[in-house]
């Protein structure tokens, strides 16, 4: 039998050492590959481990992830020992994920959705406005009409007045003034509204699941380039209510009909507390509002588009528009009539649409996020 080697370098030690030889590129899974492979199960059954694991198992069956030395049970005890199942307090001899499980989703998601990042300094958007910003450069330029006493730079202006009009006759003039260039920063306070209402799973097709995906993408992506940001996640059904970014691998489609108007109305009401001056609604949705809510009792109408609850829907976004808030919807069906819809609640809001697949989903919501970080909103 040929033995093949492996060179390796030891660093601090003069000489080499020789270790046998293992080819890289092996078609079976080890612990890294089967972890991408179960993040991804958790997300489509809502984080439920039992049931990710079982699926684990058939598809081990049917395409041999494992190999005789490594298998499914090895996988286990491994995610057991890194931390990423622990016992289930509710039901002995069961797991759950743990808060590092969680977050694993979220930046597997991220890299999914986002690979294409170009890596950047943490912490603000860049807008390409110069003018009365917070952060100073190393730029000047003349005063201009309107710049600020704050913006002027003394040491450069007096330097000026002295070479302009020498030491005897001294003068400053407005010419001699020079401006400190600052840029612009925007911290942005966005609201994801997530639907949940039946339709999401209807027809055979996997709607909630790339919605999930994208939220947590975009959470991860928050928290980690942008943190002075601020995100609110809300899914609406019936009603409308927040949820925390580590309950979104566990967020599933629900019986309900679909309540735009209190998710917009809640959505209002978080972005009012915010302190930033750049607001904006993401909302996630697949069909028209079908909802109200009147006091106690839902009123709710699933055929054709109910005019009443229309009506309502489109004064929520009257609303956001008075307050300075944009709504970017991403309508992931194709009705004609659904995106007719779309189309008077974006004129009336001023926002913007997009009309997209369940693929391209992610890569909308990117382009558009990072394009307002590049502008004043209103």
């Amino acid at each position: 039998m040929k033995i093949q080697f492996k060179l390796e370098k030891i660093k601090l030690m003069i000489g080499s050492r020789f270790t046998e030889f293992v080819p890289e590129g092996n078609d079976r899974y080890r612990f890294d590959e089967l972890l991408k492979i179960f993040l991804q199960l958790l997300n489509i059954s809502a984080g439920n481990a039992a049931e990710a694991l079982q699926w684990l198992n058939e598809l081990d069956k049917k395409y041999q992830l494992t190999e005789n030395d490594y298998g499914i049970g090895d996988f286990i005890e491994e995610l057991k020992e890194k931390g990423y199942l622990k016992d289930d307090q509710n039901s002995p001899g069961s797991f759950s994920i743990s808060a590092k499980t969680e977050k694993a989703i979220r930046q597997q998601s991220l890299e999914q959705i986002f690979s294409k990042l170009k890596k950047s300094a943490q912490g603000n958007h860049r807008t390409p406005f110069s003018g009365s910003g917070d952060e100073s450069t190393s730029e000047r330029r003349d005063y201009q009409y309107g710049d600020t006493l704050d913006q002027i730079d003394v040491t450069s202006s007096l330097k000026n007045a002295q070479i302009n009009h020498g030491l005897d006759n001294f003068k400053l003039t407005e010419h001699d003034l020079e401006v400190e260039e600052n840029e612009f920063k925007t911290n942005t306070s966005t609201v994801l509204m997530i639907d949940i209402s039946h339709s999401m799973i209807l027809y055979g097709e996997d709607r909630i699941t790339p919605a999930k995906t994208v939220a947590m993408a975009l959470a991860e992506l928050i928290s980690t380039r942008y943190p002075k940001d601020t995100l609110d996640i809300i899914v609406f059904g019936n009603d409308a209510w927040a949820i925390e970014i580590k309950d979104l691998p566990y967020m599933q489609v629900g019986p309900y009909h679909t309540n735009t108007y209190s998710g917009l109305e809640l959505s209002m009401d978080i972005l009012r507390k915010r302190k930033t001056k750049n607001k904006q609604i993401f909302m996630i949705t697949d069909g028209k509002p079908t909802c109200l809510k009147e006091g106690a009792r839902y009123y709710k109408n699933s055929f054709g588009l109910d005019r009443k609850i229309i009506n309502k829907t489109l004064g929520q976004a009257a609303k956001c528009r008075k307050l300075g808030i944009t709504i970017t919807t991403f309508m992931i069906a194709r009705d004609p009539y659904l995106q007719q819809f779309v189309r008077d609640f974006t004129k009336i809001n001023q926002g913007r649409a997009y009309y997209s697949t369940l693929s391209g989903l992610g890569e909308y919501i990117f382009e558009d996020f990072v394009r307002n970080r590049r502008r004043k909103l209103r």
